[in-house]
């Protein structure tokens, strides 16, 4: 037996024995397992799936086990995923500090930040926000206006952020700053700041989906300590950047499966709507719709897989995961029209007797899947990228 199916067997008992079975059901928006200081556990299954996962570094199985991360290869990692795909489990912890923020911090960080923020992402006890977008600095980022000034042994911050989804639900910040006016790109530094700190305020923003996951976040006259800068001073841009294709990519994953919360799959929400006939889906003309969505999901998979590996070689992603974005974004908008489709008159509903949880859940999915062409990032922004970075077009 090889080390990894030795791996595989070992994994799928830990699994079995530590998994419990209500984290093992289709996962109820509520029940969104996102951590840090004031999490609510509506499941308290959630915490114990938490825990036990944490306390392997499987929350982040690839990061290095120094800083409690799972030290895993990307061979014994997929395997991990195959495992846990193969009992339906939810995700133990959902978190932008392991999406976007920590792998930005194994790469630019100093030796103290990455002891002092890694494990408390890993254990999900600190939820993270982006404070990226402003309301005059969006798809042209580079015009931020929020300014830090130096004030000696700290820096004084002052400015709005936008579209900060969960600012309010957020322990800390990770943030563009403006630390020098008389420069473009070369005038930007990356801070991480406390969402306690007095002068932060989150302010929800309602969606037509009826939700309000983003937030304009005002930040006034707020005190940074200097050792929450992350890499240089003036150097926040080549951060930002690499943060940004993180981000890139964890959208685009929606496409291969649905965003969190989404309701069951294409295949049996079909069969429940149309009819099954001898194992398949009644009506020919949706099992060649649902078969259709189903191999580009699984392609698209495959192709974010490919390019996760040769990302840990050194060689991606890059511009390609602006390819990636626009793609995934587009496939789970696709996904989430097939459901609607499927549903029929039962996709009509907002709330109220006639519907179920899970009907009335994928319209206001499906209304949310619109904002994914705009996050991490517009499509035309993407589309921009494409044709200069990837094509070589000329502006």
């Amino acid at each position: 037996m090889s080390n990894l199916d030795t791996f595989r067997t070992e994994t799928r008992a830990w699994l079995e024995d530590n998994c419990p079975a209500s984290m093992r059901t289709p996962m109820p928006e509520e029940e969104s397992p996102w951590g840090g200081r004031n999490a609510q556990w509506p499941n308290p299954d959630s915490k114990v799936w938490l825990d036990r996962m944490a306390g392997r570094g499987w929350t982040a199985p690839m990061w290095p086990e120094e800083y409690g991360g799972g030290g895993l290869t990307s061979q014994e990692n997929l395997v991990l995923q195959d495992e846990l795909r193969r009992i339906h489990a939810r995700p133990a912890l959902m978190s932008f500090g392991v999406w976007m923020l920590g792998p930005a911090l194994l790469e630019f960080a100093s030796e103290e930040q990455k002891h002092e923020h890694l494990p408390k992402i890993i254990r999900g006890e600190i939820r993270w926000c982006q404070g990226y977008s402003e309301p005059g600095a969006g798809s042209d980022l580079a015009g931020l206006q929020t300014r830090a000034e130096d004030k000696g042994d700290y820096y004084l911050v002052n400015g709005q952020k936008v579209w900060t989804s969960y600012a309010d639900h957020a322990d800390w910040i990770f943030c563009l700053v403006r630390t020098d006016t008389s420069k473009k790109h070369d005038g930007i530094s990356f801070l991480l700041i406390d969402m306690d700190n007095p002068g932060v305020e989150a302010r929800p923003i309602r969606l037509i989906s009826g939700a309000s996951p983003f937030c304009e976040t005002f930040i006034t006259d707020v005190k940074v300590p200097k050792g929450n800068l992350v890499g240089e001073l003036n150097k926040g841009w080549t951060i930002a950047k690499q943060l940004l294709q993180h981000e890139r990519t964890m959208i685009s994953a929606m496409g291969t499966v649905g965003g969190a919360g989404s309701s069951g799959g294409l295949e049996e929400t079909a069969k429940t709507y149309f009819g099954e006939q001898d194992g398949h889906i009644a009506i020919a003309s949706m099992r060649e719709e649902v078969a259709r969505q189903k191999m580009d999901a699984r392609a698209f998979g495959l192709s974010l897989r490919r390019s996760a590996e040769e990302a840990k070689a050194g060689s991606g992603p890059g511009a390609a995961s602006s390819m990636f974005k626009y793609y995934g974004t587009e496939l789970n908008k696709r996904r989430y029209e097939l459901l609607m489709k499927l549903l029929g008159s039962q996709g009509l509903g907002w709330e109220g007797e006639g519907f179920t949880g899970g009907e009335l859940n994928t319209t206001r999915q499906w209304l949310r899947s619109r904002a994914n062409s705009i996050e991490g990032g517009t499509s035309e922004v993407q589309l921009n990228v494409i044709a200069k970075r990837v094509l070589g077009l000329p502006d």
